[in-house]
Formats: structure tokens, C-alpha cells, sequence
């Protein structure tokens, strides 16, 4: 046997969606019911598991033999779920980081596959933009619900009161596997390289991994957030006389009688408006700032997904940007948690853990807030340990710095000097220190490297913090365009990229340029980086955007996840490949790193539950390493540790 391709339908009392995999197949009535499996591409064999059908020897051994490739849609999900049922079922000992999954060495993922050459994540949603013929079948989200989600008394449909729909599933079920054998061979011209599955196999272990959530610390902190939003409410009506103060509609009314007219009551809104109002509608809206913070779902999200042993896994879906590689966030999503300000993280936390709520009042004013800033702090290492945060100091810069041979920029980096100064400093052709001369310059070399690195112009400008300048729209023009000016190299870079993208294109041959291999091979346009990995856009076609100018257009998921034309163009490119390549960066240091406990990543950061004797610099000087494939570019990782998570 040299590969299996499986698929299986589960049961569970546990929300999927809202809880995550690990605590769903933890549920004492986790089970699976049916299993279809394929040995080597050939006839496809379903098990009844639920009526009493047992797996073959052959089978289960494969399950944990690293030199048989096991295939599956979402293969995080089989091999989760799989783990589980093993355990209970046939006593195998599972060996693993945490000791309780089988290794994720072995087991390839068809939807990262899928991802790699920029397709749709959804079974179903791939088989129509490949057109196979052996098509996932409609029937099965009500046969999901009948038979896999519990009825309102908390039992489960058994499969002998209703053959024919039982029928029906197993048909389903074997359907899957058919239609992943035909996706295989559909994508199989185009595979993923065996550095990206080593990528997602510690992707795996992290993720089987988790982080410890401090339990009594977060029940603490929804009992506060609950209590204070409650007596805020109480407040609001108070104050406006309303029924129900959270209603936008009801506040919109009670503004406009007050004579301020407004078209929503969004977050920038209320922060405009708050200067410019009588104290009495400033207290109300501060109120509603507090109300509209989210920490409650944030904790209630981490008490969700906590498993028995208190770590949530299953934090991390790897490739989830498909146009880069970089990862999304599923559950808590670390990846926008708010920013901690406060000077004092730890005693905040102890008097909310041991629900010393009047005296935590007596102490911060807006306990909304203070219970935002503390999020993070529910994060904690286990017991004897410690956490080292370790992340990449302007990744992103440096990259495009190093791409395009932009060499003042490079030279900064090299004598460690503050970008944004440096920047300010080329931009106006004066000296510019952070807490000295012409400091106030700062602020506008930030916004301008932040926002014009990729093209942006005015609106960018604006988005990043540009409108708090009070410039402008000729103010703001003018700043984009010395930024371009001290940065020839950078904008040469975007349109070097874009007309070797649409050569490239039209004329269906490789090229290459600024260490890039641009090539377009069948139906997808691959752009080759320093690395070797490669970033996709399928069925690409060279077409006028709306300004009359040529562009890109290419296949892909949109912002509303749908499968539709997308226009891309020379610095949007160079942002894909410049995130992409810091991406790349951060898996080799993760890598290098693997043999230390990584318990979560923050888009450029590394957590590691870490030993006491561990050294930050120790793991800063491994994660500062710059790989051999990207000769010249100078990286520098900073770090800190700490008794809980926090940003520094």
C-alpha cells in the first residue's frame, strides 16, 4: 500500500463551528459512524462503523505509518477525529507531541493542495471549478443533520430506524472519496512542494499542541464583563430615555433630536463626534464605546474551544491566504486581538481572578477597556514554565528593501536605525530623530512607509492614519509623491513586476527578473520566490480596469468568498510576493525553532512555552537567521518574555 485516501462522517454533541475539532472529538459521544476509504486510487470501500462494521488490520497500521501517504479533504479533521477513535476503539498508543494524535507526518491534505494553486477551500466548490464528473452530492448537509447532530432530547437518529437515509449517507460518504481521487488527479501536474508539507506538518503539531487558557482568570472576566455591561446598559437608558440604547436605529432618533445628524454609528464616527458634542451626548457615547467592546465573545470564545486539559487547539488554518501562504485564524483568532497599554498587566488580572471586582473599580475607571487590554493575559504557559515572544522587527520593509536594491533603505536596516525617521528624513531632506530634532516629522514618515509601500496613494494614506494629520488631500498627494521620489528603486519594482507578469501572460513562457520566476504553465500563472515556493493565479487574462489601463485579471476567492475575476496589477503583485516572502521567512524560523515548544504565532511573532533555563536571546539569535536563499537581506527578531502573554 503506498497511499489511502479517506473520508468519514462523525457525530458530536459539541458545536463544530463555535468550538473547533479538538473539543468536538473530545465530546464522550464523539463517534464515527461511517468511513470510505480508498487503497491506492482503486474502488473505494465504505464502513459501516455505526452498525458494527470493524476496519481491516491493514488499515489501521497505515494509519500510522509514515511511509503510507494518507490523502483527505481537510486531513486535519480525519487525522483528529481518526486519533480518537483509535484510542477508544483499539487501544493503539498514539505518539505525538502531546501524546494524542497520530503524527502528522504522512498525512497530506488535498484542500492545501487545493490552496497552493490558488483554488477554492470547499469539496464542492473545487469539483465545479475542475469539473469532475464524480461531483459531491446535494443530499448531504440534511443526512449531516439528521444523523450527526443531536435532537433537542440529546439523542442521536439511529441509522437502523431509517434505512434509507442511511443508505443515502453511505452513498455520500462514498462519494466524497471519489470526488477527492478525481481532484488528486486534476491537480496532480501541479504538486506541492515537499517543503511546503513539512510546513504543514508542524503546522499540525502546533495545532495539536495548543496554548493553556487560564480558566479561573477567564470565567472571572465574563462574570465582570457581563456585571459591568449590564449596569452600563441601566446607565444608557438612564441617560436617554430609551428602551433599548444598543439599537442603532433608537440612537440615530435620539442624536437627531438632539440636532446631530448621522449616517452610522460606527466606531470612527463616534471618535469624530466625540470632540465636537455637549458633555451630556459625550457621556453617552463613550458608554456606547464601551458596550460595543467585544472582549466578552473573545473570552467566551477561549472557554469554548478549551479543551478538558484547558489548551485550545486548533487555532491556526495553514495557507489560509492563499494569494501569500500566510496563515488565518480559526476560534479566539489571535491574530486581531486587542493591544495592551497599561503599564500594570498583573494586578488588574489578580483582582479580576479573585473576583475583587469593587476594589478593581476603585482602581481603573473603564473596566470595558481594561478587560480589552487584558485579553492576551489569558494566555498562560504551564505549570514550571514560561513564555519567550519572539517576532521580526519591520519584516515586511526589509523584504521590499531587499527586492528591490533599494540600498539607503537596506543600509538603515544595517545600522539599526528607525525606518520611519530615516524615512522622513529622505522624504524631506532633513535630520529626523524619534525623540529630537524635527521628531514631529516621525509621525508622517510612518504613515507614508505604511501606506505607500504597495502603490497606495491618498486613500491609503488616509486609511493609515493620515486623516489624524490634518493635511490635505493636496497635503497627502504631495507626501505620497516625495515618499516615490526618495524611493525610486521600490516604485521601478512595481511596474517591473507588472509588465514581466503580463509578458509572461501573453506570451506563455517563463521569465526571469529581480530574483522572481514569473511562468505560466496550463491554465495557472505562477510566480516562483526566492524560496522556491510558488504563488498561484488560475486562468489568467490581460484586460483594461476601469481607468481604461491593462491589468491582470485572474480567477480566485474574492472578499465575499466567492469564486469570481479579481484585478491585480505591478504593486499588488509585489505585495503578494513581499508577504509572501516574509511568510516564507517566518516557517524557517519556525523550523529552526521546531525542537522548542512553539504554542502559537501572531503574524510575524513566535510563542514558546518555554523552560525556565531558555534565553530570549537564545531564541531571537535562532529566529534572526536569514536563509540561504535569501543571500544580503538582513533580518533582526526581538523578544521578551513573560508569565502570561502580552505584547511588550
Amino acid at each position: 500500500m503506498k497511499s489511502l485516501t479517506i473520508d468519514i462522517e462523525t457525530r458530536s454533541s459539541v458545536d463544530i463551528t463555535s468550538c473547533g475539532l479538538y473539543k468536538y472529538a473530545e465530546s464522550p459521544d464523539f463517534d464515527i459512524l461511517l468511513m470510505s476509504v480508498s487503497i491506492d486510487g482503486g474502488e473505494v470501500e465504505t464502513y459501516d462503523l455505526a452498525c458494527g462494521d470493524k476496519l481491516s488490520d491493514e488499515i489501521i497500521q497505515a494509519f500510522s505509518d509514515k511511509s503510507v501517504a494518507k490523502k483527505a479533504f481537510n486531513a486535519n479533521f480525519e487525522r483528529v477525529c481518526i486519533s480518537i477513535y483509535l484510542r477508544r476503539n483499539y487501544s493503539c498508543i498514539l505518539a505525538d507531541t502531546t501524546g494524542s494524535y497520530l503524527s502528522p507526518e504522512g498525512w497530506y491534505c488535498d484542500m492545501v493542495h487545493a490552496r497552493y494553486l490558488g483554488m477554492p477551500s470547499s469539496l464542492e466548490q473545487l469539483g465545479e471549478v475542475l469539473n469532475i464528473s464524480q461531483k459531491k452530492l446535494d443530499s448531504g448537509k440534511n443526512l449531516i443533520r439528521h444523523f450527526c447532530i443531536p435532537n433537542k432530547d440529546g439523542t442521536f437518529n439511529n441509522p437502523s430506524d431509517f434505512p434509507d437515509q442511511w443508505s443515502d449517507f453511505k452513498k455520500y460518504n462514498k462519494r466524497d472519496v471519489e470526488a477527492e481521487i478525481a481532484i488528486q488527479q486534476k491537480l496532480s501536474p501541479a504538486p506541492v512542494p515537499d517543503t511546503v508539507w513539512k510546513e504543514f506538518f508542524l503546522d499540525q503539531k502546533i495545532n495539536d499542541r495548543g496554548i493553556l487558557v487560564d480558566r479561573e482568570y477567564v470565567e472571572k472576566a465574563i462574570e465582570l464583563c457581563t456585571d459591568e455591561k449590564k449596569q452600563l446598559l441601566a446607565k444608557m437608558k438612564f441617560l436617554t430615555g430609551l428602551s433599548n440604547p444598543n439599537s442603532v436605529a433608537q440612537m440615530k432618533m435620539w442624536l437627531k433630536e438632539k440636532g446631530i445628524i448621522v449616517e452610522s454609528l460606527d466606531k470612527k464616527v463616534v471618535s469624530e463626534l466625540l470632540p465636537t458634542v455637549p458633555d451630556d451626548i459625550k457621556e453617552v457615547l463613550q458608554i456606547r464605546q464601551q458596550l460595543s467592546k467585544s472582549s466578552v465573545k473573545k473570552y467566551e470564545a477561549m472557554i469554548k474551544s478549551a479543551c478538558s486539559d484547558n489548551r485550545a487547539r486548533g487555532m491556526f488554518s495553514f495557507y489560509g491566504a492563499s494569494r501569500t501562504g500566510r496563515f488565518s485564524g480559526r476560534l479566539i483568532q489571535l491574530q486581531n486581538l486587542p493591544q495592551n497599554h497599561l503599564p500594570d498587566l498583573k494586578t488588574p488580572k489578580e483582582l479580576i481572578r479573585a473576583g475583587k471586582f469593587d476594589e478593581l473599580r476603585s482602581q481603573y475607571n473603564n473596566i470595558t477597556d481594561t478587560l480589552s487590554q487584558l485579553i492576551r493575559t489569558a494566555f498562560i504557559p504551564k505549570s514550571g514554565n514560561k513564555f519567550i515572544v519572539s517576532d521580526f522587527s519591520a519584516i515586511e520593509a526589509r523584504v521590499i528593501a531587499w527586492l528591490a536594491g533599494e540600498q539607503w533603505r537596506m543600509d538603515a536596516f544595517a545600522n539599526g536605525e528607525d525606518i520611519y525617521c530615516t524615512s522622513a528624513s529622505h522624504i524631506y531632506g532633513v535630520k529626523v530623530e524619534k525623540n529630537g530634532e524635527n521628531a514631529e516629522l516621525r509621525q508622517k514618515g510612518k504613515i507614508a512607509e505604511l501606506a505607500c509601500a504597495y502603490g497606495g496613494s491618498v486613500g491609503a494614506m488616509k486609511n493609515m492614519g493620515g486623516s489624524e494629520l490634518k493635511l490635505s488631500d493636496d497635503e497627502l498627494q504631495k507626501l505620497v509623491n516625495d515618499w516615490r521620489a526618495a524611493s525610486p528603486n521600490i516604485v521601478k519594482l512595481w511596474y517591473d513586476v507588472g509588465k514581466t507578469a503580463m509578458y509572461a501572460i501573453e506570451n506563455k513562457c517563463k521569465v526571469n527578473d529581480h530574483g522572481l520566476t514569473f511562468s505560466l504553465e496550463g491554465s495557472i500563472f505562477f510566480i516562483t520566490l526566492p524560496s522556491g515556493r510558488r504563488l498561484s493565479y488560475c486562468k489568467p487574462t490581460i484586460s483594461k480596469n476601469r481607468f481604461g489601463s491593462e491589468c491582470i485579471v485572474y480567477m480566485g476567492i474574492d472578499s465575499n468568498k466567492k469564486w469570481s475575476a479579481i484585478e491585480t496589477y505591478g504593486a499588488k503583485l509585489v505585495e503578494n510576493i513581499v508577504q509572501g516572502i516574509a511568510r516564507d521567512i517566518l516557517l524557517y524560523a519556525m523550523q529552526n525553532l521546531s525542537d522548542y515548544r512553539i504554542v502559537a504565532h501572531v503574524h510575524d511573532e513566535v510563542i514558546i512555552e518555554a523552560d525556565k533555563v531558555t534565553t530570549v536571546s537564545e531564541i531571537c539569535n535562532i529566529m534572526g537567521r536569514t536563509p540561504g536563499w535569501a543571500n544580503g537581506l538582513l533580518l533582526r527578531a526581538d523578544g521578551y518574555e513573560c508569565d502570561f502573554y502580552m505584547k511588550s
